[in-house]
């Protein structure tokens, strides 16, 4: 059976803190127009710390405790709404990957799933908002899809990268009613959204790490 191992994880760890790297000036710009202009400097911040444990975080041999700690890590050092939502989204990931060394289709589904839910439970939003659940929930879907059409790994992780950035793109026209953005009303239509992004460059770093 086609799974996904544990250092594939751990290179999505360190693809996604490069990315983060490489773009903090333009997702702090995107945040500059509608929010505190601070998202891409926190997620930098953020991800360079769960990379600072990799070392640590490569002993593990469950699914679970990475994920969960990469949760912890973020909690602790992100600042803003950003920290306790993607925090939120791996430790909510991780529950369901308890004892898992290496990860199926369907457990990759289910901890996105879970991971969702955790993000909207806590933020209180939904999809159409102007937030990263605009690129989250397409990819949850186009998951709940992949392992009921019984795709491979590598097409359903396609799949997810087209609906992450689609999601991303839809944002430019939206009216933001959550967070910071939704203090300006109609001026907050036509700029991405910053969460939205940095949510999309979590995906490519998964995909790119995995095909």
């Amino acid at each position: 059976m086609e799974t996904i191992k544990l250092s594939q994880l751990i290179t999505w760890l360190e693809k996604t803190a490069a990315y983060m790297q490489e773009n903090k000036t333009y997702l702090t710009e995107l945040d500059s127009a509608i929010g505190d202009a601070d998202h891409g400097f926190n997620m930098e911040r953020g991800f360079q710390k769960v990379i600072g444990k990799i070392e640590e975080l490569k002993q593990s041999k469950d699914a679970s405790v990475l994920l969960k700690n990469t949760g912890m890590t973020l909690i602790s050092s992100i600042g803003g709404a950003s920290g306790p939502l993607y925090g939120t989204f791996f430790l909510q990931a991780s529950m369901v990957l308890k004892d898992k060394n290496e990860l199926t289709l369907e457990d990759l589904k289910s901890s996105f799933e879970n991971g969702l839910k955790g993000i909207k439970s806590r933020g209180r939003a939904t999809t159409g908002e102007k937030t990263m659940i605009d690129v989250l929930e397409p990819v949850v879907t186009t998951l709940i899809t992949a392992v009921e059409q019984n795709l491979t790994i590598s097409d359903a992780l396609t799949n997810m990268l087209a609906a992450a950035e689609k999601g991303m793109k839809s944002t430019i026209d939206m009216l933001a009613t959550k967070g910071r953005a939704s203090y300006l009303g109609e001026r907050s239509v036509g700029h991405q959204d910053p969460g939205a992004t940095s949510s999309y460059f979590i995906v490519k770093a998964l995909k790119e790490s995995i095909n």
